[in-house]
């Protein structure tokens, strides 16, 4: 019988439950299930990237005992890393933007991270966050930029890990996973893995507005329209964790869905989750409808609500963002 005792915190992360979200599947008649990575201990699906990235650069040699580790992140990669460098004595810069929301800001520091508070920017400007990041890295001594976008550690953690817990979890029966792009790791990594083991298997990509992979998706034109409040999902450009993922289709969330979709999740499933896992609940939903009923679908509950309760569960920020939270209806 194998040990149910992990070691340390780099032994928890990953083989999180998935969850079979009752009110959702019988409103669709497809089962939907969802993986609770929030319930990794840095609190998002980021634990696992953190750790692939980590782990490879220490297997390559690129980082010892006492380096530090650069990156530029909306928080969750941030958070992960700064919990995995206490475990390897390294130290920990995050450069974020500061949109992002007051609760990452003060995790991050609670963790004892140095945070490098910038403005958002576009990636082709030169003050992107992920630049300046790799500016630090490069003027510093003995340090390594994560570069979660582009380094492909990031998708072959999802590739070894999060696609065969869905596989196994499901014995193999699902018809389709979903989820959002932030970095593109987790979708390329487990739809690679999937299809590895079933072709036939459909992989979605729950898109925000903001966002061009919809329509690079769509019609080969990355082409992003309006803005989402979301944090830390959608992109407009192919990262090298991104390049030649399997993607078969997309479907796009608007900020009103995404709410919606994050407050029935909290009154009809009793999870408290953030935007990103709203997106792709709300995006697994219009898949179902898409696919017709007796399906099942897999998504990613990618972090807690926690991280959002001054902006997705302030009841005055939605008002500012012309937004009201309405749980959906059941089924008659």
């Amino acid at each position: 019988m194998e040990s149910t005792i992990r070691s340390g915190c780099v032994g928890t992360v990953g083989n999180t439950p998935l969850i079979r979200l009752p009110f959702l599947s019988e409103l669709t008649g497809s089962e939907i299930l969802a993986k609770a990575e929030f319930l990794n201990p840095g609190g998002s699906v980021k634990d696992r990237a953190a750790l692939g990235i980590i782990a490879a650069a220490e297997k390559a040699g690129l980082v010892h005992e006492g380096a530090t580790v650069v990156e530029g992140s909306a928080g969750n990669t941030g958070i992960g890393l700064a919990h995995l460098c206490h475990t390897r004595g390294y130290n920990c810069i995050i450069v974020i933007p500061e949109t992002q929301s007051p609760e990452k800001f003060a995790i991050l520091e609670a963790l004892g991270a140095e945070v490098v508070k910038v403005p958002a920017a576009p990636y082709s400007s030169d003050d992107h966050f992920t630049k300046i990041a790799s500016r630090i890295a490069h003027d510093r001594e003995n340090c390594l930029w994560a570069n979660q976008f582009d380094n492909t550690a990031n998708r072959r953690i999802h590739f070894e890990t999060t696609g065969p817990e869905i596989w196994n979890q499901t014995d193999g029966n699902i018809d389709a996973f979903v989820t959002s792009v932030g970095t593109g790791g987790t979708l390329a990594g487990v739809a690679q893995y999937l299809k590895s083991r079933n072709p036939r298997l459909l992989t979605f990509v729950s898109d925000p507005l903001g966002s061009g992979l919809y329509n690079f998706i769509k019609s080969g034109e990355m082409r992003a329209e309006g803005n989402s409040i979301t944090e830390g999902i959608g992109i407009s450009r192919v990262t090298g964790n991104l390049k030649d993922a399997p993607i078969d289709d997309a479907v796009r969330v608007e900020d009103q869905e995404c709410i919606n979709m994050v407050f029935t999740l909290l009154k009809r499933e009793g999870l408290f989750l953030g935007s990103s896992s709203g997106i792709n609940v709300a995006g697994a939903v219009q898949v179902a409808k898409k696919l017709g009923p007796g399906k099942r679908i897999v998504t990613i509950l990618c972090d807690g609500g926690g991280r959002y309760t001054s902006r997705l569960f302030n009841p005055q920020w939605l008002i500012e963002k012309g937004l009201s939270p309405q749980s959906i209806p059941g089924p008659a």
